[in-house]
């Protein structure tokens, strides 16, 4: 009787497994077919899951066109400079709620935290006209500040749930020794907040390059277009879509976050679950 109700359970198992497992990994499969089809394959009434004439055309001409190129440029400096910055600026604010003790530390960590319940569409309405007022509208550096914003408070959350966790005692005894609060927060607590520092950075990274609201919206010259946008406005239009090119330039522009979590990815799984469990 336990040995059916160990097969069942496994074939129950396996049959979610394999359809959860279709369902996220089918549209990247379309996605790279599609990228090897030749246009006459892509726009048919009944489509083909394999292509009859393979070709790698629609990757070939993404350098050609060059556009790609100076977008993955302006991703790489608006993403990265945004993750940098974040990661900054939530480690000062997530260690002050947590290991510091003053009036209205809660409250303004909670009103910091409130920023996460408004729709993003709102923010955008809130932020253009400071960015206008601040002249750094359609710049590279009112997109980094946009992406800070919106990272800042769930990157400090998260430190947070980390830094609080860090013994307490640690701190004490450096503090005995003589040591600076910049000193024991610099060479202590954040070479052991290292999963949570990556984690912070890859998150608010990973959102700014698949961001296409805010960088459509405050970026409108097309040398200083990102990544979303670019793919938006180059491959789909009204009267043509170029579905094949897309597919290949969407490949191309997703490797540097893939490339980036497989690397960093034990340290981002760290990270996430150490504010789980208290020590």
């Amino acid at each position: 009787m336990l040995q059916l109700l160990t097969w069942r359970a496994r074939l129950v198992f396996w049959s979610g497994f394999a359809v959860i497992a279709g369902f996220l990994f089918l549209p990247l499969a379309w996605m790279g077919l599609t990228a090897i089809k030749p246009e006459g394959e892509v726009f048919v009434r009944i489509p083909t899951l394999w292509p009859h004439a393979s070709t790698l055309a629609n990757f070939s001409s993404l350098w050609s066109r060059g556009e790609l190129i100076e977008q993955l440029k302006n991703s790489l400096i608006t993403a990265g400079g945004g993750a940098i910055l974040t990661v900054v600026l939530a480690t000062y604010a997530a260690y002050s709620f947590a290991k510091f003790r003053y009036r209205g530390r809660k409250p303004l960590m909670f009103l910091m935290l409130s920023a996460q319940m408004f729709p993003f569409a709102m923010m955008l309405i809130s932020l253009y006209p400071i960015l206008q007022w601040a002249g750094v509208l359609n710049t590279r550096l009112g997109l980094v500040v946009a992406y800070i914003i919106l990272a800042l408070p769930s990157g400090t959350y998260m430190l947070y749930s980390y830094f609080v966790n860090i013994p307490t005692e640690i701190i004490e005894a450096a503090r005995a020794d003589g040591a600076g609060e910049l000193y024991i927060l610099h060479r202590i607590v954040l070479p052991l907040a290292m999963p949570a520092l990556v984690t912070v950075g890859l998150y608010s990274f990973m959102w700014a390059w698949n961001d296409l609201l805010f960088s459509l919206t405050l970026i409108t010259d097309p040398q200083l277009r990102t990544v979303g946008p670019g793919l938006l406005l180059s491959y789909v239009g009204e009267s043509k879509s170029d579905w094949g090119g897309a597919m290949a330039a969407s490949i191309v522009s997703s490797l540097p976050v893939v490339v980036g979590f497989a690397f960093l990815q034990r340290f981002f799984i760290q990270g996430l679950t150490a504010g789980a469990v208290k020590s």
